[in-house]
């Protein structure tokens, strides 16, 4: 049965890997997009588009730290996943 994108989003939200591997992911694009493009996001301070702003700031500051997550849920993606199968 097809959900459409409410389903998978809310999907995503009630499992936990699923939803760190999002905050993530969205963390490293807008940090990207902020990089390429700093117009684009530093209009949008407030209101509900600023927290792409907030992502983007917390994935520049915090860029260790955010590699480190990512290295780690790629890991885990990849080998653990493959493991619990088995």
């Amino acid at each position: 049965m097809w959900l459409g994108l409410a389903g998978l989003a809310l999907s995503a939200i009630f499992n936990f890997q699923s939803l760190l591997t999002i905050i993530l992911l969205l963390m490293c694009t807008c940090a990207y997009i902020q990089s390429l493009a700093p117009s684009v996001l530093d209009r949008n301070k407030a209101g509900l588009l600023g927290i792409f702003w907030k992502c983007a700031r917390i994935g520049e500051q915090k860029c260790p730290y955010v590699t480190v997550c990512c290295a780690v849920m790629a890991f885990s993606i990849l080998f653990m996943q493959y493991l619990r199968k088995k």
